[in-house]
Order: structure tokens, then C-alpha cells, then sequence
């Protein structure tokens, strides 16, 4: 999946560098509680969540996940 730039946008993060991976800039919606990215499936990975109904969710991060949600909406608000 690849992150999108959205109108509501109000911040964008910049990844740390991970061995391995090519990350890039993620813009986000946030109020200081949360934040909100949106993703856009390539057309291979719809086709898998049409087929299989799966969508993983991959998090960098220490001993612990912080909470999450994913959600399929056409807009954040």
C-alpha cells in the first residue's frame, strides 16, 4: 500500500531509517491524541482483499503496539 497526501492533513511524519525497507513521508491527521494516515491499495493488493479478506497491519515499534484501527471509508470526516 502506498500512504496518500489528503486534504485534512495536518502534519507529516518522516520515517527513520530501517534496514531493508524503503519507507517514505507520511501525512497524517492528528489532534494531539491520535493520528489518522489514509493508504491507497495497489490493484494487486485489492485483489487479494477481495479474494482472501485478509489486510495486515505492520507497526515499527519497541516492546509493545500501540493501539490502532483500520477502517475502508471514501473520506476521514
Amino acid at each position: 500500500m502506498n500512504p496518500v497526501q489528503f486534504q485534512e492533513a495536518n502534519k507529516i511524519l518522516t520515517p527513520l531509517p530501517v534496514q531493508g525497507r524503503e519507507l517514505q513521508n507520511l501525512a497524517i491527521l492528528t489532534d494531539g491524541q491520535q493520528c489518522l494516515s489514509c493508504w491507497q491499495m495497489t490493484w494487486r493488493e485489492r485483489l487479494s482483499a477481495l479474494f482472501f479478506g485478509r489486510v495486515w497491519l505492520c507497526i515499527f515499534s519497541g516492546p509493545t503496539q500501540p493501539a490502532v484501527w483500520i477502517d475502508a471509508k471514501r473520506k476521514v470526516l
